[in-house]
Formats: C-alpha cells, structure tokens, sequence
C-alpha cells in the first residue's frame, strides 16, 4: 500500500538553509544533494520502514535515512510520512 509523504515546515526550512549553505561553494553540488534527498523520501511510499530507528528515541514510528551527512528523520502517521526534519549526520537530536 503506497502511503502519503508530507513535508513538515522545520523539513522543508532545513532543506532551504542546506541548500544555502552548499550553494555558497557550489550551486551543482547544491542541486544534486536536494534531488538526492528529495528522491530518497519518494521510497518511503513504497517503503516506510526502510529507514532505521531514530537512536535518539525509543519509539518504532520515528525512522532516518542517511544521505550524504545528513539525516533525514521522519515519522510514521496513520498512512501518511512525515518528513519531520533534516540535520547534519554530527548534530545529536534533543
């Protein structure tokens, strides 16, 4: 059963700000990261626990992917993902 992937605001903020700072150095390298991204979170229809367990958490809906350094987390919701955010693989979640 395919699901629903939704971008939450602070997601999509932090996509905006990587894009940003990539850009500064290399505009290419900025646009091949986002498309990575962006086509990493399209599996999750198909397969929405392929990523891990937040380590973080102790909680089976909070997942990650890893792409290049940066961990995209997102939660399982009813039928729907929710991207919730994307860090730098080196930040620890509060």
């Amino acid at each position: 059963m395919a699901r629903r992937v939704g971008w939450s605001r602070r997601a999509l903020n932090d996509l905006e700000g990587i894009v940003d700072y990539i850009a500064k150095d290399s505009p290419v390298y900025a646009s091949n990261v986002v498309k990575k991204i962006v086509s990493q979170t399209r599996i999750l229809t198909q397969f929405p626990r392929s990523g891990r367990k937040v380590p973080e958490f102790d909680d089976e809906n909070v997942r990650e992917l890893i792409v290049y350094s940066y961990r995209i987390i997102y939660r399982l919701q009813g039928d729907e993902v929710v991207v919730a955010a994307i860090i730098h693989g080196k930040r620890i979640l509060q």
